[in-house]
């Protein structure tokens, strides 16, 4: 148990440091190619610390551990949207707009509300997996395609700096640092769950989604710091998206993966806080700090349910 504990505050520590180095190697990198945060949130960050939820999918998938390959990512989607933007939005309210919400946003939700259909029929399949991959595939190309410049405000806030072959070197040690960190604290606190006797559908919902979440939460807060709104935005809802579309899809694709009710269960939430976040964000163009509250206690008392049932 101390050398779990021990695990837990050292994969802490990479993990905040990775997500440092991401945050501010990419933006650096945007602004050398003329791209927007947001478009940078969406992609290279959410891909990146979306790095643990793939890697922790595909091992539960591959040893045939189900029920914990689905709630990670079922689990992290819902930590995303509960716990870390309601956690912004407290330290300081959101400013949202039409393309996050109808574009990026709108996406999200079908996505959610498609893969919760499919559930339905008790496996989501290599060809559902394969309509997963394609949707990411085109929604980044399109991204690519429309790439958004980037405003005066924002040049002006790094005068003087520009890219260099050491910020891509950042980023990609940012990567493997949030990799690593986010593997050493879901073993940690995975071993401890276990020795409490927690099933494996409630280890990976609540304590594996967090532990894989928890890239997400510590570059939003580096983002938060920095004043970098539409990069966190863009993180969030990016990697919420890429979860499923990327993750779910290509792990669908290996193999395909049996729903359970409490699987479906799951989904049916995360269809309705993703929902809810969308009303959120357009409400005022703004997730206020009494919203935040509201989206952290409504994750709370998902994982109560969870550990009670």
């Amino acid at each position: 148990m101390t050398l779990d504990i021990l695990t837990f505050c050292a994969s802490a520590l990479l993990l905040w440091f990775g997500a440092n180095w991401i945050v501010t190697s990419a933006a650096l990198i945007a602004r050398r190619f003329n791209v927007s945060e947001l478009v940078i949130g969406l992609t290279i960050v959410a891909l990146g610390t979306s790095a643990p939820e793939f890697l922790v999918t595909i091992n539960a998938a591959l040893r045939g551990h189900n029920d914990i390959s689905l709630s990670n990512v079922v689990g992290s989607n819902i930590f995303n949207l509960g716990f870390i933007l309601g956690l912004m939005a407290m330290i300081k309210p959101l400013q949202s707009n039409k393309t996050i919400v109808y574009r990026d946003g709108v996406l999200l939700f079908l996505t959610t509300a498609a893969i919760l259909a499919v559930s339905y029929t008790g496996e989501l399949g290599r060809l559902f997996g394969g309509a997963l991959m394609i949707l990411l595939i085109a929604y980044l190309g399109y991204l690519g395609m429309n790439r958004e410049s980037v405003g005066e405000e924002e040049l002006e806030e790094l005068k003087g700096k520009t890219a260099s072959w050491l910020d891509a070197l950042l980023l990609v040690g940012g990567f493997v640092a949030i990799a690593l960190g986010g593997h050493l604290m879901v073993s940690a606190a995975t071993s401890i769950a276990t020795e409490l006797g927690v099933s494996s559908w409630v280890i990976g919902v609540t304590i594996v989604a967090a532990g894989t979440s928890l890239p997400e939460l510590v570059t939003c807060l580096a983002a938060s710091v920095k004043g970098k709104n539409e990069m966190l935005l863009g993180n969030l809802i990016g990697s919420d998206f890429f979860n499923f579309a990327g993750v779910l899809g290509l792990t669908c694709l290996l193999k395909p993966l049996p729903v359970s009710p409490e699987a479906s269960s799951g989904l049916f939430i995360l269809v309705g806080m993703v929902g809810l976040v969308l009303v959120l964000l357009r409400t005022g163009w703004r997730v206020s700090r009494l919203e935040g509250a509201l989206l952290i206690g409504i994750n709370l008392l998902r994982w109560a349910h969870d550990f009670m049932a």
